[in-house]
C-alpha cells in the first residue's frame, strides 16, 4: 500500500499537525497521500465523495475516534477500500492505532505486512402506508427510540414476519457484532466478536424485569412495527443509523432491518485477539 487517504477529524486535530506529520512520513517514503477534513458528526461531511478521491487510492487512515471512522466506513462502503482508525479520542473499540503507534503502522501498510477483516453492516427502510421510506446502512447499529415527552412507546418485533415479542421502552438496538461495544454494550447487551455473523436485539430500558438481549442470524430479516400506546396514537419515534436520525416514523408505520450487501474492509495489523483487545480496553476504562 503506498496511495493513501487520511480522512481526519478536525475537532480532534485542529491544527493538523499530527496530520501533516503523517503525511509528510508517507510521502518522504515515496508514497503519495491526499487529506479530507471531516467534522466527524455530519454524514454528509464524513468523507470526499467518490469522485474527489484519487483513482489510485489504496487505503484509508482515519484520525479521530470511533464515531468518524464509522461515518467513514458508511460513506466509503462502494469504494471497497480498507480503512484503519487512529484513536485521538477517549476509549475507543474500532480504532486500533493509538497516536504513539501511527507511524509504526504507517511502515506496516507500506510494507503490506497487514490483514483486512470484513465486517458485516445492516441495510434498513421504513414502511409507511405501503410506501418504502428511506433507506440507509450501518456499521455499528440501527436504532429505534422515542421522541419528545418521556414516555415508553410500544416496539412490535417481528422476526422473518413471525411475531418475537412487544417491548415497552424507550426503544430498541438492532446491532452488529462490531456495534456490540456501543449503544449495545451500555444498554446491557451482550459482547460479540466483530468477525461474527449476526445480529444483536436490546430494549433500551424496558418495562419489563426479565427483558434480555436477543442473538440471531445475520440471515434473518426484523422488522419493528410502532404500536399503540394510547388512545391518540400520537407517539412518534425516529430510526437512527450509527447515531445519525434518518426516519420518522408514527403509529401503524415500520421499519425493516436486515444484512446489507455492502461489507466494511477493516485493516487489522495486530495479532492481538479480540479477547486481548477487550481486556486491555475495558481496563483501561475501569
Amino acid at each position: 500500500m503506498k496511495n493513501f487517504l487520511i480522512i481526519t477529524n478536525y475537532y480532534k486535530d485542529a491544527e493538523a499537525r499530527l496530520t501533516n506529520r503523517i503525511k509528510e512520513y508517507i510521502e518522504n517514503k515515496g508514497g503519495f497521500c491526499s487529506v479530507f477534513f471531516s467534522n466527524g458528526e455530519t454524514p454528509g461531511e464524513a468523507a470526499p465523495h467518490k469522485e474527489n478521491i484519487p483513482a489510485d487510492t489504496q487505503g484509508v487512515l482515519v484520525l479521530g475516534g470511533d464515531g468518524t471512522l464509522i461515518r467513514a466506513a458508511a460513506a466509503l462502503v462502494k469504494s471497497r477500500l480498507p480503512l484503519i482508525g487512529v484513536n485521538l479520542g477517549t476509549l475507543g473499540y474500532l480504532c486500533e492505532l493509538e497516536e504513539k503507534d501511527v507511524f509504526e503502522a504507517v511502515d506496516k501498510l507500506m510494507k503490506d505486512d497487514y490483514m483486512v477483516e470484513e465486517r458485516m453492516m445492516l441495510g434498513g427502510y421504513g414502511i409507511k402506508n405501503g410506501e418504502i421510506l428511506s433507506a440507509d446502512i450501518a456499521l455499528n447499529d440501527v436504532v429505534i427510540h422515542r421522541t419528545g415527552a418521556l414516555s415508553v412507546v410500544n416496539l412490535i418485533v417481528y422476526v422473518n414476519g413471525e411475531y418475537l415479542n412487544t417491548f415497552r421502552a424507550d426503544g430498541i438496538i438492532i446491532s452488529t457484532p462490531t456495534g456490540s461495544t456501543g449503544y449495545n454494550m451500555s444498554a446491557g447487551g451482550p459482547i460479540v466478536d466483530p468477525k461474527a455473523q449476526m445480529m444483536l436485539i436490546t430494549p433500551i430500558n424496558d418495562h419489563n424485569l426479565s427483558s434480555k438481549s436477543i442473538v440471531i442470524s445475520a440471515d434473518e430479516e426484523v422488522t419493528v412495527e410502532l404500536g399503540k400506546r394510547r388512545s391518540q396514537k400520537d407517539e412518534m419515534v425516529e430510526v437512527s443509523f450509527d447515531g445519525d436520525s434518518k426516519v420518522r416514523l408514527e403509529v401503524g408505520d415500520r421499519f425493516v432491518v436486515r444484512r446489507a450487501e455492502d461489507t466494511a474492509k477493516i485493516c487489522k495489523l495486530s495479532s492481538e485477539s479480540f479477547l486481548e483487545i477487550l481486556r486491555r480496553k475495558m481496563s483501561a476504562y475501569t
